[in-house]
């Protein structure tokens, strides 16, 4: 340390004068100087003030080595670990610019490169194979693309789809409750009726025990006025008992019934208890109904209706929002029944009534869905049909019906061994067509209308209970 023209200058310690010039360059007087030595040690270079710099800086570089830990430091304009922009357009091998572009191996290379190791192979231009590649990207993205789109409209059906599984729950629930409901009510006023007709016959037979009862009363007191009357004539003296003997023989003289035994005063236990569940489903046939076709609203064309029942379908010019799913037809205002035959006969009756416009018959599990076309035996379906005022079987040629009269009933029956679907009037059972065909897989009955005003209805069997 040494002394200076300006050693007058204040001290930025102690702002006293007198301060001293440092070999750091910085000033302190003789008292600060020596509370530094003993705050940093006599052999500590420097001053408080070079001592804080340096702790400031040392905290500094650590905080940025824990913060970029594992990632480029720049260095200047570079970034440490990575080449410069200028070192990335070189060939890592001969330090060359990079100008081509290796189509086989798909590298970037230099001249050099090109005319040694890739001197066969196809080369182009930095621009040019950027441009094919950008072409080839966006040929390739575009089927990412639509299948994105797909996968997106896939989506959303399901969404719908889910959507509708909530309300056809929400709505086959209600449709459970007020059946039971109806049952309920029914057994409910089967038990009143029952007992009211056990209270009436306990009050009848209690009435005839009341009467009876009443009636030997009155018996029993005409008696004992009788013997008492005998009893006193007898304690009389003997001229007494005899002037009243004559009056005395005639009230013994009295009439009484014998109360014998009448059958059947009990209650009929066995009447009101015996085979009652058998007898309330045997009188159940008047409430409840069998349909031997029901419709399987997933397969209803989106302008059609069907009833709660699913046993009246109607159409409709408004579309229903329903899911499209494979079982659903398109095109043809139909509905498929929901249960399908491979065996047996089997009939039903539909009410086509003053309906302008329908169309039955039987269709095979595998008929077309999602596609128009004329309907007929070749595409899997035999139906009759009713079209602008004209019968007709829906054959290769649309073959003409001649009818007597106006049908109000079809009956469609299906012979799956006999290979038969035979039409007829319902009410005369005249045939009407027949088909013949040897039938290989499921077949389902198919109802289509188009008739803005009037139903198509599939009519109800009568249901007996038979005992052995």
């Amino acid at each position: 340390m040494s002394d200076d023209p300006s050693s007058s200058s204040l001290c930025p310690g102690c702002q006293r004068e007198g301060s001293l010039l440092l070999p750091c360059g910085h000033r302190l007087c003789q008292a600060c100087l020596q509370l530094c030595q003993q705050e940093l040690g006599q052999d500590q270079a420097g001053c408080t003030e070079c001592y804080g710099r340096e702790l400031l800086d040392s905290v500094l570089k650590g905080l940025l080595d824990s913060l970029f830990e594992g990632r480029p430091r720049r260095v200047g304009n570079a970034v440490e670990g990575t080449e410069t922009a200028e070192d990335g357009d070189l060939c890592p091998h001969h330090r060359d610019r990079l100008t081509q572009y290796c189509v086989e191996d798909e590298e970037l290379i230099c001249d050099q490169c090109q005319g040694e190791e890739h001197e066969d192979h196809k080369c182009s231009s930095i621009e040019e194979a950027t441009q094919e590649c950008k072409r080839e990207l966006r040929a390739a993205l575009r089927p990412l693309q639509e299948k994105l789109e797909t996968l997106h409209t896939a989506k959303q059906t399901c969404q719908e789809t889910s959507e509708h599984i909530r309300r056809q729950a929400q709505n086959t629930v209600r449709l459970i409750k007020e059946n039971f409901e109806k049952l309920h009510q029914f057994l409910l006023d089967e038990e009143i009726s029952m007992l009211r007709a056990l209270s009436e016959e306990e009050e009848q037979k209690s009435q005839k025990m009341k009467d009876k009862m009443d009636r030997l009363t009155d018996e029993i007191m005409t008696l004992r006025e009788a013997i008492s009357s005998s009893e006193e004539a007898m304690s009389a003296d003997d001229m007494a008992f005899l002037k009243n003997y004559k009056k005395t023989s005639e009230r013994m003289d009295c009439t009484v019934q014998d109360p014998g035994e009448v059958s059947g005063t009990l209650i009929d236990v066995a009447k009101h208890i015996g085979s009652l569940t058998f007898r309330v489903w045997e009188k159940m046939q008047t409430e409840v109904t069998y349909t031997p076709v029901i419709l399987d609203p997933n397969t209803a064309d989106v302008c059609v209706i069907l009833s709660d029942d699913l046993t009246t379908i109607l159409y409709s010019e408004e579309d229903q929002q329903v899911p499209d799913n494979p079982e659903r037809f398109c095109f043809y205002e139909c509905v498929l029944g929901s249960e399908g035959f491979s065996s047996g006969r089997h009939s039903w009756d539909v009410e086509v009534g003053d309906c302008s416009e329908w169309a039955l018959g039987v269709v095979k599990e595998s008929v077309q869905r999602k596609e128009w076309f004329p309907p007929s035996p070749d595409r899997g379906m035999w139906i009759i049909c009713l079209y602008g005022g004209e019968y007709r079987a829906r054959t290769a040629t649309n073959t003409p019906l001649t009818l007597k009269k106006k049908p109000q009933k079809i009956r469609v029956q299906l012979d799956w061994e006999g290979g038969r679907v035979m039409f007829s009037d319902a009410d005369d059972n005249s045939l009407l067509y027949k088909y013949k065909h040897k039938f290989t897989e499921k077949m389902f009955p198919y109802f289509s209308n188009t008739c803005k005003r009037r139903p198509l209805h599939i009519l109800a069997e009568k249901v007996s209970v038979y005992t052995e």
